[in-house]
């Protein structure tokens, strides 16, 4: 059996999706080729649960070549981090040329030529590379991880965003959920559609920040943005959030993309993960 291709293998702190799917792969004994960026005690975990470990840059196609070659099936996701338009030109050229036939692609909800952030525009633009490889992409258009919330509220007892209202809506999911639907799909035999929109619960922030057991905070936009780089680290990230947060605040009630999605259960077997369950088990 060909091994799949499974990139982010590592983990993250923006979900760690590509860790999830490796670990379901493998507990399911199916066999996996791990892409890493470099070696840790992460990379050292994986080999363990028996994957086998390639390193690399998704950027390069040196990397990129060899570890699609005998691989049929791959699981492709990049941080929100600069970068992610190169690595996705290089793996869809890499993917074509390996005659890949399933690419399941982490993506964003609201991904769109015309959506509200830049890095939602560079989303779609990448699903339009990978679209035209014909690697059979399917792309998992997903809505905002618990984890960015975690990550915002930090060691602090607010959750200070420039949402507005607390009465502002967010389309929220569970990394694992993400990661639960990428691993159903690999392993699926049949057809999948070749967008899945993901979401787990709609909730206000105001609602968000009370199971977070914290209170919400509303601030400035720019104010917002001066702070985060040095909880980020990353300026593509935090101009992403920027605008996410103000977009929403500007939708405010909801928009036709905000409802619990039914591609959890039919890949996973399960309801999604409520930010209540999410929280239970951290």
């Amino acid at each position: 059996m060909e091994p799949i291709l499974v990139t982010g293998a590592a983990g993250g702190s923006q979900g760690g999706t590509g860790r999830t799917v490796a670990e379901t792969l493998l507990r399911a004994g199916l066999p996996v080729r791990a892409f890493v960026r470099s070696d840790d005690a992460r990379t050292a975990e994986l080999e363990d649960l028996g994957a086998e470990v390639v390193r690399g840059d998704l950027r390069e196609i040196t990397s990129v070549r060899p570890a699609v070659r005998g691989v049929r099936r791959a699981y492709f996701t990049y941080p929100v981090s600069a970068g992610m338009l190169d690595a996705t030109a290089v793996f869809a050229a890499a993917a074509r040329e390996a005659d890949l036939h399933r690419v399941v692609a982490v993506s964003q909800l609201g991904s769109a030529p015309d959506a509200g952030t830049p890095h939602m525009r560079r989303h779609w633009v990448a699903e339009q590379v990978l679209d035209r490889a014909e690697i059979g992409a399917v792309h998992l258009r997903a809505a905002v991880f618990f984890e960015n919330l975690r990550v915002a509220i930090g060691d602090s007892d607010v959750l200070a965003l420039p949402l507005g209202s607390p009465d502002t809506v967010l389309p929220l999911i569970a990394a694992d959920d993400v990661a639960g639907v990428g691993a159903g799909v690999l392993r699926a035999d049949g057809p999948v559609d070749s967008v899945l929109w993901l979401a787990g619960e709609i909730l206000t922030v105001g609602e968000a920040a009370e199971h977070f057991g914290v209170r919400y905070v509303p601030v400035d936009a720019e104010d917002w943005a001066e702070t985060a780089i040095t909880r980020y680290r990353d300026p593509v990230a935090v101009e992403h959030l920027t605008h996410l947060w103000t977009m929403f605040a500007a939708i405010g009630s909801g928009h036709e993309l905000f409802r619990v999605t039914e591609s959890i259960e039919q890949f996973t077997g399960r309801p999604p993960i409520t930010l209540r369950d999410h929280l239970s088990r951290a």
